[in-house]
């Protein structure tokens, strides 16, 4: 069900309705409803529904019928005015008043006389609510008399004179429509040398011997009557002059050089110059002050009578008629005021109030001159009615205090000038009335999922009652964030959905009581094509199907229909539609088409469509097809100023018919060698009426086409230069924007020479202020694009035009559009500024807008200037370096991320428009909290011995806040690259060296290293060395005061077959160690299989494994010095279909083994380069096979940026991260900061953080502080988590 509903606006409270309300909305929505069934009981003041014209013009023969209607409740009663006095309709025997109307019948056709009923009637309708009156009727009867009698002589004249010959009709009421006519009632023919006047006259430039004849009869013909009046005939010869002698142009009429014309607003303006000459004028028009508007404008009598439909006081000025020929030109000025009897600006509106409510009528009217307003009571000047205390009267307004019932009455309001009047009732009606709800109970409304669902709830009630919806028995009011509450009651659902079927409960409420009303809503399934139906291409005489299956609700009936070429099936046996399909048999040629299926039911309907494409069956022999021949002997006949036919004759279709001809043009005077397209007409035309512009040098030229494609094109046909015209387009693209403060820079694009029209293209330069009273300033300017105008105010609005004109006039009145001067710098600072710190890299700026006045321009956001205090400390800079943020449209807040922790910064902000950055606000300085720290600027060992390093760091250069202390982690890496156990230490935050001691000798070591502050930790640094070998071959000396060597187990080895490996590996260490070897499956979680190898053996074989599978292995030994060697992992081979054949002997296993011994070379040459270098060693790589969980002393879940958490920077190193050769820690790529990025970097942050600022300065980049890994927090991987 589709209702039709009033635009949504906001709900006003009850307290606040009576003025506001009835002033926007009362104008019909409150109008009490005259339900005889509802509303029995509710009062109304009487309205005028039904009256005469002002001026009624009545045929004398014919009874008089005043209309005089009006509603109200009661039913009013009516009484009539006659000349001002009461009218006693009962003394009249030929007066009647029809039965319950107010309307008079004054029966004429018997005995009365119309003329005794000529006069002034006016109608009051009145009950105990108030009275309304109608307008002044002026009763008239219609008059058409007869031509007075009179002798007319005949007229001769020699050829070429002027002649008028006058009519000179009877005054009529209404005025007599004049034409000529000869003795057969035959028209006079005009034509540019003869024509009738607006006074019906006929006027001749000059007289040939043509005109002579003897029945010049001018007929008078009065329509109120259905009379025609006929001039006594005229009499005119014409005698043949031996030469007639040409002459200039002068005016029959009007007179003179200039005269004056007055209309009223609304009415049509008529414009009248006719001239005598010879030979004949031509007249043309023109306003001097202006251009003739586009749509109003009309030329009758062959340009000789310029009318202006609906006129308006902007068409005052003058206007100039132009009169030429051969030998001169004459000028007409007609200065024209346009005048104006009162019109409406605000009608007063019934107003309905309860008591106790205010509320006001407003009379607004216009007119030249200014109406006078006044205002009536019940059809009494409101001086001498009743007083009432609740009302006040000023001027065009009543205004109404705490209304009682008896404020109850019928208001007029008179608005007249000198050319007419205006009379508008509009009732007080006070009411104290409940809710009632006039939509009927338990209405159904079906409506199909996913669309809108309107439910009505027609209300009336006095105080305007509030509505409010419910959904079943249960629950709140419907809120509008789902739901659309309309001001008439009714209830909208955007999107209806199945959950929206239900019970709804309207209720409607104000101070006097209650009303509900219950509708229902149904959600129905939508209609769908299922199988839709295919393009086909079938032979002649064959048969075709298509096919359409539609799925509806179960409850709904559908009915399919089918169309062909959007029409109604042939009426033609060969076609039959089945439930779900069409047959068309004995296909033919014009079967081919478009085929729709239309499936509807009573609340959607879908649609799918096809092609049927029919051929001819394959000929034999196929003709040879080709694309036509050029078409030639182009001819262009019937030449005028724009237009031209042009002929062709075509070329050969080459066995496939021409379809169609296109027709292009080339403008040898503007682009010349440039051809555009003109027009298309079917393959069975051979000629084409063109369009022509003016100012144009045409040559056209025609292609023929065909299924198969395009012909060459014809040669060009001879030229035609049309006549020059006014421009009929404006420039297009106008804008209005200051460069400067004072200027205003119009721009446009210029028609090109083609949209000219003609030479002298120039173009008039509108301008005037937006909201001032000024008038247009105008300037005409060469063929240029911008005009600057100077002196204006700062960011004014401007309306701009710009119309285009040439040598022979204006174009069309241009479109208007706004522009703006100049913008100068903000004059006003935010206020308010205020910092919220979130985290330690991340803040949040508040700032109260500044007044849009003191912007001076478009407002395009708000910039945020901050920096950090520098001290001796940080690095020394001649400059404070300070980052900009920019923050788009009228943002009031923003995020600032990036920050240095543990840091002293200083903002402000201030406004930007178009022309650059207001006055900073007053600095605010706030502080960052600690973060973690950078790793060590620098990590260096030194004076290795035997059994002790040295290590020297330098501190982070980032602190990010006080240091607690430094951790420092290492382990030995045999010479397989193996890692050893970890060791764990912590250092005092004031130590830049510390000692390590009672270490392996000749031994490689490991090192990570990290700063903490009591935020956590920061990134580490990494680095390995060396203690020193004996080279006496003695024992260090620790070992000769009695200290055990650590035995170790090295270069575990193993060699695996199918199902069984060999295991074996080095020891050092004291003698007579048992040791035993531990395996399991890699992956697995099951226990260790530990196997005992027997006396002290460095090897030992494992059987009974499982082939193709991969085992985990480690060696120990037994006793108290227990120790393991690392774990390795091998896999067996796979299981063999045969044992016979000897793998040493296969290609593939050669192959392999080559390209294992070339890469075991490659990589020992890369390792000796490396290790000459003093670079890195192999251990990435058993690091990445082994990683130890050890190296990684923080979790990656600590948070992330997005939640401005600062954990993120305490993510590790990846796993195998390794510190160059040069001892120094280099960023990766992604560590770049934004201010990294320097100058030039555009983007954002918008409210809540995502990246919409702008940085700026100068910042270089840093030297590396620390071996993060690719996942520490940089502020660009920070940026894209605020997205």
């Amino acid at each position: 069900m589709q209702l039709e509903i009033m635009p949504r606006k906001k709900r006003l409270s009850a307290g606040r309705v009576p003025l506001i309300l009835f002033l926007c909305q009362m104008i019909s929505a409150l109008d009490v409803p005259l339900d005889s069934k509802l509303l029995e009981d509710l009062v109304q003041p009487p309205t005028i529904t039904q009256q005469s014209p002002k001026d009624y013009i009545v045929d004398p023969r014919e009874n008089i019928v005043i209309q005089c209607e009006a509603k109200g409740k009661p039913p009013p009663s009516f009484s009539w005015t006659r000349n001002g006095t009461h009218f006693d309709i009962d003394k009249d025997p030929l007066v009647t008043m029809k039965a319950g109307l107010g309307t008079l019948i004054i029966n004429i056709m018997g005995e009365g006389k119309a003329e005794t009923y000529e006069g002034v009637y006016q109608c009051t309708a009145r009950n105990e609510r108030g009275a309304a009156i109608s307008n002044n009727i002026v009763v008239r009867p219609s008059r058409s008399p007869l031509w007075t009698k009179e002798k007319l002589e005949p007229i001769t004249l020699r050829s070429g004179q002027s002649l008028i010959l006058p009519c000179r009709p009877p005054v009529g009421l209404p005025p007599a429509i004049i034409f000529w006519m000869d003795n057969s009632f035959q028209r006079l023919p005009q034509s540019e040398r003869v024509s009738q006047g607006l006074n019906g006259d006929l006027y001749f430039s000059n007289v040939l011997p043509e005109d002579s004849r003897e029945d010049y009869i001018c007929y008078a013909r009065f329509n109120h009557t259905q009379t025609i009046q006929q001039k006594q005939p005229i009499s005119l010869k014409v005698v043949l002059a031996k030469s007639s002698r040409e002459r200039p142009p002068t005016f029959l009429t009007p007179q003179g050089n200039a005269s004056n014309k007055e209309e009223l607003r609304g009415n049509v303006l008529s414009l009248e110059c006719i001239a005598e000459g010879l030979p004949t004028p031509i007249i043309y028009w023109i306003k001097e002050d202006g251009t003739l508007p586009t749509n109003r404008t009309f030329y009758r009598n062959f340009q000789k009578t310029l009318q202006i439909t609906q006129v308006s006081e902007a068409d005052s000025g003058k206007y100039q008629c132009i009169a030429k020929n051969a030998l001169g030109v004459i000028h007409h000025t007609i200065s024209v005021t346009v005048k104006a009897a009162p019109y409406w600006i605000m009608a007063p509106q019934n107003l309905v109030l309860s008591p106790g409510e205010d509320g006001a009528l407003v009379c607004r009217a216009n007119g030249n001159p200014k109406p006078r307003i006044s205002w009536l009571s019940n059809g009494v000047p409101i001086e001498i009615a009743p007083d009432d205390p609740s009302r006040k009267i000023n001027g065009d307004t009543i205004i109404f205090s705490s209304v009682q019932e008896r404020s109850s009455a019928v208001y007029q309001c008179n608005a007249s000038n000198e050319y007419g009047y205006l009379l508008g009732n509009a009732f007080v009606n006070v009411l104290a009335e409940p809710p009632r709800i006039l939509t009927s109970e338990n209405t159904l409304y079906q409506v199909i999922a996913n669309r809108p669902a309107l439910l009505d709830c027609a209300f009336f009630g006095s105080p305007l009652p509030t509505i409010e919806w419910f959904k079943g028995t249960k629950g709140s009011a419907l809120r509008e964030d789902t739901y659309v509450l309309h001001e008439n009651g009714t209830l909208e659902i955007p999107v209806a959905q199945k959950d929206s079927t239900g019970t709804y409960t309207c209720v409607a409420r104000n101070k006097l009581g209650m009303a509900k009303n219950e509708v229902h809503l149904e959600i129905k399934d939508p209609t769908r094509i299922i199988k839709q139906p295919e393009y086909a291409v079938v032979q002649r005489g064959s048969t075709v199907s298509f096919e359409c299956k539609v799925k509806h609700d179960h409850t709904l009936i559908p009915t399919v229909i089918w169309l062909k070429d959007n029409g109604e099936l042939p009426s033609d046996g060969r076609f039959t539609v089945d439930k779900d399909q069409l047959v068309v048999a004995d296909v033919s040629d014009s079967d081919g088409g478009t085929y729709t299926c239309v499936a509807n039911t009573t609340l959607d309907d879908v649609s799918a469509s096809a092609v049927l494409s029919v051929v001819a069956p394959t000929p034999t022999p196929a003709p040879i097809y080709d694309v036509p021949n050029p078409p030639f002997d182009l001819e262009l006949t019937d030449q005028l100023d724009k237009s031209v036919q042009l002929s062709w004759t075509p070329g050969d279709d080459n066995n496939s018919p021409i379809t169609k001809f296109i027709i292009e043009y080339e403008d040898a005077m503007h682009e010349a060698g440039l051809w555009h397209h003109q027009t298309e007409v079917p393959g069975t035309q051979t000629t084409a009426q063109l369009k022509l512009s003016p100012y144009v040098n045409y040559s056209f030229r025609v292609m023929a086409e065909n299924s198969l494609g395009r012909s060459l094109p014809s040669e060009a046909s001879e030229q035609y230069l049309t006549k020059a015209a006014e421009p009929d387009k404006n420039p297009m693209t106008v804008e209005g924007l200051g460069s400067e403060p004072d200027n205003l820079v119009i721009t446009w694009q210029p028609l090109n020479g083609f949209e000219s029209n003609g030479p002298g293209l120039q173009y008039k330069v509108s301008w005037r202020q937006k909201d001032g009273d000024d008038e247009w300033t105008s300037v005409v300017v060469a063929n240029v694009s911008k005009y600057i105008v100077s002196g204006t105010p700062t960011f004014v609005p401007y309306l701009i035009k710009v119309q285009a004109l040439n040598d022979v006039g204006f174009a069309p009145e241009p479109a208007v559009v706004m522009g703006h001067s100049g913008e100068d710098l903000p004059m006003v600072a935010p206020g308010n500024v205020h910092v919220t710190v979130v985290n330690s890299t991340l803040a949040e700026v508040h700032w109260d807008p500044v007044p849009l006045k003191s912007v001076r321009g478009h407002l395009q956001g708000y910039r945020i200037y901050y920096w950090t205090d520098q001290n001796s400390s940080k690095r020394n800079r001649r400059h404070i370096e300070k980052k900009i943020l920019t923050f788009q449209g009228s943002k009031t807040h923003g995020m600032l991320p990036g920050l240095e922790p543990f840091s002293h910064y200083t903002l402000n902000v201030r406004v930007v428009n178009g022309k650059g950055e207001g006055p900073a606000s007053p600095d605010r300085v706030f502080h960052t909290p600690e973060g973690v720290p950078s790793a060590p600027s620098s990590l260096k060992i030194v004076n290795p011995t035997l059994d002790s390093l040295t290590l020297e760091w330098d501190p982070p250069s980032h602190p990010n806040g006080i240091l607690t202390e430094y951790t420092l982690k290492y382990q030995p890496i045999n010479s397989t690259h193996e890692l050893g156990p970890l060791v764990d230490l912590k250092i005092p935050a004031n130590k830049t060296r510390w000692t390590l001691k009672n270490l392996n000798f000749s031994t490689r070591y490991k090192f990570y290293f990290y700063a903490q502050t009591s935020a956590g930790s920061g990134s580490q640094i990494t680095e390995e060395a060396v203690t020193t070998v004996d080279e006496a071959g003695i024992l260090p000396p620790d070992v000769g005061a009695g200290k055990a060597v650590n035995p170790r187990i090295s270069k575990l080895t193993v060699a695996a077959a199918e199902t069984y490996a060999n295991i074996s590996w080095e020891y050092e260490g004291p003698e007579h160690v048992n040791f035993y070897v531990e395996y399991g499956v890699a992956g697995s979680k099951e226990e260790w299989r530990k196997e005992i190898v027997n006396g002290s053996r460095s090897f030992f074989g494992l059987k009974g494994l499982m082939p193709g599978t991969a085992y985990k292995v480690r060696v120990g030994a037994e006793g108290d010095s227990g120790f393991v060697s690392s774990e390795d992992v091998f896999e067996t081979g796979p299981a063999m279909a045969s044992r016979q054949v000897d793998i040493a002997t296969q290609g593939w296993f050669i192959g392999l083994m080559c390209a294992v011994a070339l890469l075991i070379l490659i990589l020992l040459i890369v390792c000796f380069i490396r290790r000459n270098k003093g670079g890195k060693y192999p251990v990435k790589e058993k690091e990445d096979a082994h990683p130890d969980p050890e190296i990684q002393p923080m979790k990656e879940d600590d948070g992330t940026f997005g939640e401005y958490s600062d954990a993120e920077d305490h993510k590790p190193l990846k796993k195998g991260s390794r510190t160059p050769s040069d001892r120094t820690v280099k960023k990766e790529d992604s560590d770049d900061s934004l201010v990294d990025y320097g100058e030039g970097v555009n983007g954002q942050f918008n409210e809540d953080g995502s990246f919409i600022g702008q940085y700026s300065g100068k910042k270089e980049k840093e030297p590396a502080e620390g071996n993060e890994s690719s996942e520490a927090p940089s502020p660009v991987n920070a940026m894209n988590s605020f997205v």
